[in-house]
């Protein structure tokens, strides 16, 4: 059994899509980002970046105690070579789904996020953020379309945890004001990806609400109470500005 500690977001959703792939049983624990559940001290015992998501496999490989993993391109990989699913067994082929994995984690989605925060959920419209994030949003989507044009099926060719890692993040294109027609090879495979019955089974898993921030959620979510802690706690760390989940 995997706990899979879950909120609706695009990391969230990750890696409720990969389980539902590799049909490994779990169980859901939602993690409250904007009570600020993502601050309790069980919570960070499992991921010490206070982010979603996390996992905790109970019958791990080695057959030792439950195993914890955090960052959810990391819990990608460890459940694709757990299961021996969705990442190639050949040296080059491995290489290139997880330099695309990486590339979603360090580019793709916090290039998305910090749009999305800037044009969606900022208290104040900063023209120069929303632009400097808009063009490399952009740019990204570019370096995916071309990707797709090239293997004509899938990121890294065959169906792998490098799709799942980036689609959940395509998701978000029309709440950020862009259009699939821009990029008919991501478009072409957006469509072929949100097909799969256990893609569906996995966004299935938790629905977003948009809901109006109160002041206790932007706190929470958008580094406020971090900030707070950091004033009286020296060891304190300060989150990323995107949000509640990392990359």
């Amino acid at each position: 059994m995997i706990d899979l500690y879950f909120a609706a977001t695009p990391n969230g959703w990750k890696i409720s899509i990969m389980l539902e792939e590799l049909g490994l049983p779990y169980r859901v624990l939602p993690v409250d980002l904007r009570g600020g559940g993502q601050f309790e001290p069980g919570f960070l015992k499992i991921s010490p970046n206070n982010r979603i998501p996390a996992i905790v496999d109970h019958a791990p490989g080695d057959g030792g105690d439950p195993l914890s993993v955090f960052e959810s391109g990391a819990i990608l990989i460890y459940l694709a070579e757990k299961t021996g699913q969705l990442i190639p067994c050949t040296a080059r082929g491995r290489s290139t789904v997880v330099q695309w994995v990486l590339w979603q984690m360090s580019g793709f989605g916090p290039m998305l996020g910090q749009h999305g925060h800037f044009t969606l959920y900022a208290p104040e419209k900063i023209p120069y953020a929303i632009d400097r994030y808009r063009d490399e949003a952009r740019r990204l989507y570019g370096v995916l379309d071309r990707q797709l044009a090239v293997t004509g099926a899938y990121v890294a060719g065959d169906y792998s945890i490098a799709d799942i890692a980036c689609f959940p993040w395509a998701m978000t294109h029309k709440a950020q004001g862009f259009t699939l027609d821009d990029f008919p090879s991501v478009k072409r495979w957006y469509a072929e990806v949100r097909a799969r019955d256990q893609v569906q089974a996995g966004l299935a898993v938790g629905k977003f609400v948009k809901e109006p921030f109160d002041e206790e959620a932007r706190r929470n979510i958008f580094g406020g109470r971090v900030k707070e802690q950091l004033a009286g706690r020296g060891d304190a760390v300060l989150p990323k500005s995107g949000g509640a989940e990392a990359k």
